[in-house]
């Protein structure tokens, strides 16, 4: 029933389900037997089921709360804003590194994917909006750089697949930008 708040062992459950889900999916792909994820959680598969009906929903759950883990570690008081801007977009390229199998499962020609990924698209184009715009007024960074740009460029870093060469691919793109 909607708008009605959920019991605390529902809550618990969910939870459970969500990171058990997390774990697996980056252990063994999206496509991962769904009875894994309830093992792993302690939980049977009725309960797994009336959570996530399908593995679709499941999937989206884990997404969506990936996206606001690495929205959430945007730090829009730290005392460098240059500092913090490129720590985010190393989380933002390990983001985009790691959950591309994660986002590409959802992707169906039946599916409502775009209307989702342009949510998460959103929500973490504010956020490296409002990075850019402190470090700008910090003097950090040009003040023609663009967070678009700096998305861009870090999902290149990300699909070139290159973990070891991760820090100085960001270093480079972070003189490119510095304003000093």
């Amino acid at each position: 029933m909607p708008g009605r708040a959920r019991r605390s062992d529902a809550r618990d459950n969910h939870a459970l389900l969500l990171a058990a889900a997390k774990e697996v999916f980056a252990e063994d792909g999206p496509d991962t037997p769904l009875d894994r994820i309830a093992r792993r959680a302690g939980i049977g598969n009725a309960t797994m089921y009336r959570h996530f009906p399908s593995r679709r929903e499941l999937v989206i759950a884990v997404y969506a709360d990936e996206v606001a883990s690495l929205t959430s570690r945007a730090r829009l008081d730290a005392a460098d804003p240059g500092a913090e801007l490129f720590a985010w977009l190393g989380s933002f390229v390990e983001h985009v590194r790691g959950k591309r199998d994660l986002a590409l499962s959802l992707t169906t020609p039946a599916g409502d994917h775009e209307t989702l990924f342009a949510r998460w698209h959103e929500t973490v184009n504010e956020t490296a909006a409002a990075l850019v715009a402190r470090a700008k007024a910090a003097g950090a960074v040009e003040p023609d750089t663009d967070a678009l740009d700096l998305l861009l460029l870090g999902t290149g870093v990300a699909l070139a697949n290159a973990p070891a060469r991760t820090p100085r691919l960001l270093e480079l793109v972070r003189r490119g930008v510095s304003a000093s």
